[in-house]
């Protein structure tokens, strides 16, 4: 009974003290505030965008290249201007925020997934699984992010006809930035589990006769997901950037399902012929979103980590 209070004590502390920095910090409360903004957007996009960029009948070409409503030329139809095509730029903003968010929640997931597991199995059971993962990690972590994302696409344009790789191009992208996400994941997944399996618990359940599989899910992985979860975090907006640059290498999602990558490309195009908006609000709009990220997982961290409190 003591000790169950005790334990509840110390929970209600920690949330107090995660309250009490979120609160006592402006920076991280408007972090928030943007991330939360951004996030309602891209899920309620069709609630949200003024038009629809994908919908060919909102589409005309009459209403290209109109500056913001600030401009002398612009008009309230399109607060942020418009590209080309014709197509309102707030909105496809939004639409490209909505795709960018998707392949960098699924790809940090995938690589949690992958990390995850290979760092339990390394550290748990070391020996030979732990050398083979541990090389594998190596290896991996020897290739910057950038050319792991170029290899798996070209791999997957040499193989599959362009209207397959077309349709597959952002479960390819996804790939590709798990890949380069989950060795950091496995590293750190792999010395918390080597620290918790020496503890008197696992010990205990070990003497109980339970099986490895059950104190690795039940016992060391609910004790190692703090940090998961901080660098889940922080490799979000790691994702979402790596994700920009292939759209604007021109390797990421089609040009279909235009992401704020796609945007900036086909905004700089237009760079020094005077439309600077078509590249200027979607940069603006994916700095925000990295930096809001980043600035969540730095108190995340802060959070999690007893050094720190």
């Amino acid at each position: 009974m003591i000790a169950r209070r005790m334990s509840g004590l110390l929970s209600g502390l920690l949330r107090f003290s995660a309250w009490h920095k979120f609160v006592s910090s402006p920076v991280t409360v408007a972090a928030a505030i943007v991330a939360s903004t951004m996030i309602i957007c891209a899920l309620f996009a069709p609630l949200v965008a003024p038009h629809d960029p994908f919908d060919p009948l909102s589409i005309d070409l009459m209403n290209s290249l109109i500056p913001p409503v600030w401009s002398t030329d612009g008009s309230w139809s399109f607060i942020l201007g418009t590209d080309d095509q014709g197509r309102d730029l707030l909105s496809a903003i939004i639409y490209g925020t909505r795709i960018s968010m998707i392949v960098g929640f699924v790809s940090v997931s995938l690589a949690v997934l992958i990390g995850l597991a290979g760092g339990l199995a390394a550290g748990y059971f070391g020996g030979i699984c732990d050398a083979v993962i541990m090389r594998l990690v190596d290896i991996q972590m020897t290739f910057p992010a950038i050319m792991v994302a170029l290899l798996v696409d070209g791999i997957s344009r040499g193989i599959l006809p362009k209207d397959q790789h077309d349709a597959l191009a952002l479960f390819v992208i996804v790939l590709s930035l798990a890949l380069s996400i989950w060795p950091q994941v496995a590293r750190t997944v792999r010395a918390s589990t080597m620290v918790e399996k020496n503890r008197e618990y696992v010990q205990a359940a070990r003497v109980m006769g339970c099986s490895s599989p059950v104190i690795i899910l039940r016992h060391v992985m609910p004790n190692v997901l703090g940090p998961v979860l901080v660098i889940a975090t922080i490799n979000l907006g790691t994702a979402i950037l790596g994700e920009a640059t292939l759209s604007f290498l021109g390797v990421g999602v089609p040009i279909t399902e235009p992401s704020l990558g796609t945007l900036i490309r086909i905004g700089n195009n237009f760079l020094f012929s005077g439309e600077r908006w078509l590249v200027v609000f979607p940069g603006i709009t994916l700095a925000l979103l990295i930096v809001a990220v980043n600035l969540l997982g730095d108190w995340l961290r802060d959070v999690l980590d007893p050094k720190l409190r």
